[in-house]
């Protein structure tokens, strides 16, 4: 079964940074998009950021200059540089990516990371 599975989530005073890191396997012929969103008990999920298997990136406004996507689509991994962050930047970070597998194109979600940023 296709998982993915995020990493370098913390604790982090505002101003500072974070990178996480979603990895994907399991029997995958292809990516297509590779997302994250960040989820908060008191908002609506967001999409973060979005990256195309064609390298063109998606912002939500909140994070443009802030956040930077990217990805190494031979390890089928794909990352979010967090700087200048801010305590609204708060949630549990889910990476999500549209893949084909077997079966055909489907998507898939991680079980998210915390990112908390307190002074």
């Amino acid at each position: 079964q296709v998982q993915l599975v995020e990493s370098g989530g913390g604790t982090v005073q505002p101003g500072g940074s974070l990178k996480l890191t979603c990895v994907a396997s399991g029997n995958i012929l292809r990516m297509y998009t590779m997302s994250w969103y960040r989820q908060d008990p008191d908002k609506p999920r967001e999409l973060v950021a979005r990256i195309s298997s064609g390298s063109n990136t998606d912002y939500a406004e909140s994070v443009k200059g802030r956040f930077t996507i990217s990805r190494d689509s031979t390890k089928r991994t794909w990352y979010l540089q967090m700087n200048s962050l801010k305590p609204d930047d708060t949630a549990v970070y889910v990476c999500h990516s549209y893949l084909s597998d077997r079966l055909g194109v489907r998507d898939f979600w991680g079980r998210g990371t915390q990112v908390t940023v307190s002074s």
